[in-house]
């Protein structure tokens, strides 16, 4: 089963950064995500998504190759090529894999302006090890949401809080 946990920020770079030492840790196998989405709130209206995987462009270059390929067979692969990138493209930006994109911008209502927060989906992780790294953004993020147990809450709490965690 995967857990879910919301890091808020009080500037945009940070949660990018988390982000990225996220990544570097699933890389050296201490966490594996399914989803980690930066949202950031410019101002008040303006709540963007930064997905780590483009749907949209990926869609378009799937669709693009399976048009070629299609538009090959009835010998016109250029119109076969763009309308198969258009409809990729259309089908990309209509699929939402991971965390709901609806959930993640009424939670992002709850930023500052300026602000930015952090939705990761584990799947696994070596709790000790992710939170002894997590250490380099204490102080700065606090938690909002999470599906983790209490303690376990707790712990994460206090690695982002600038205590060292309890055993």
């Amino acid at each position: 089963m995967s857990e879910l946990i919301v890091v808020a920020f009080d500037d945009e770079a940070t949660g990018f950064d988390l982000r990225t030492e996220l990544v570097k840790m699933q890389k050296d196998y201490l966490i594996e995500m399914e989803d980690a989405v930066v949202v950031t709130r410019s101002s008040e209206d303006d709540i963007k998504l930064h997905q780590a995987v483009n749907l949209t462009a990926s869609g378009a270059v799937g669709g693009g190759l399976w048009g070629t390929l299609i538009g090959l067979l009835f010998l016109n692969p250029l119109l076969g090529a763009g309308i198969g990138a258009a409809s990729g493209a259309i089908a990309g930006k209509l699929t939402d894999i991971g965390i709901n994109d609806d959930f993640m911008r009424e939670t992002a209502k709850a930023l500052q302006p300026g602000g930015s927060a952090v939705f990761v989906l584990v799947r696994k992780m070596t709790p000790d090890k992710v939170l002894e790294r997590l250490k380099a953004f204490n102080k700065n993020g606090r938690i909002i949401q999470t599906s983790l147990t209490n303690d376990a809450e707790e712990k994460l709490r206090q690695a982002f809080s600038g205590n060292a965690p309890t055993a």
